[in-house]
């Protein structure tokens, strides 16, 4: 008998524990501390990928290190392509949704716009593009581009109005410009005069921040 009361006891023990961690999970999901970790989906061109910068400083790169510094635990996979369309973006999202973003910041458009693509096409792959990742109940905000203005003003009539357009079809939060601060100022780009360098990269997260964080729900 005194060998049963002898297992029994670490056995009690045990149990309790258990049935003490059991409760202690159901009450911090309850209160979302066990939330699914965030992965956000930089679906983009160059302007995402890091064109000729050091894998750190790309843009998903040193969002990723801008959210940490906030306090938010996040994974940013970067699905930039160099020279990649919106029609490419759209050809390529289902191997991008293997990864299983929660959210996903969709920044397609200036290769459209450089090279002189017609503005409807572009309209309507992000459209289909947004409309498959709402489908796999990933959140999007849209990042928008501008015309050049060497293309003209009736391009830039019919390209321009692409970002706000969805985002208001697919009530999307939108960031209107990606290189707002960066285009045209040489400090901050390559010598290419197009592509940002890590410091302009670090003035497109500084100035997305917020809204980003906003986006999060952080």
């Amino acid at each position: 008998m005194m060998q049963v009361h002898a297992g029994y006891g670490p056995f009690r023990r045990w149990r309790n524990a258990a049935l003490a961690l059991a409760v202690m999970l159901v009450t911090l999901a309850a209160h979302g501390v066990l939330a699914a970790p965030l992965r956000i989906l930089a679906l983009g061109d160059s302007l995402t990928a890091g064109y000729n910068l050091p894998a750190d400083a790309s843009f998903p790169a040193q969002l990723e290190k801008a959210l940490r510094e906030k306090g938010v635990q996040a994974q940013v996979i970067n699905a930039g392509v160099s020279g990649d369309t919106t029609a490419g973006g759209l050809a390529r999202l289902d191997w991008a949704l293997a990864d299983r973003p929660t959210h996903a910041l969709v920044a397609l458009g200036a290769n459209d716009m450089l090279r002189g693509l017609p503005p409807e096409e572009a309209r309507a792959n992000l459209d289909r593009i947004i409309t498959r990742l709402k489908q796999e109940n990933v959140k999007v905000m849209l990042v928008g581009m501008l015309a050049a203005p060497n293309l003209g003003a009736d391009y830039g009539k019919r390209f321009n109005p692409i970002y706000p357009d969805l985002a208001k079809k697919h009530d999307v939060p939108l960031y209107p410009f990606f290189l707002d601060e960066v285009a045209n100022n040489p400090k901050l780009n390559l010598g290419d005069g197009i592509h940002p360098n890590r410091e302009g990269v670090a003035t497109m997260v500084r100035k997305m921040l917020p809204q980003i964080l906003g986006f999060l729900g952080a």
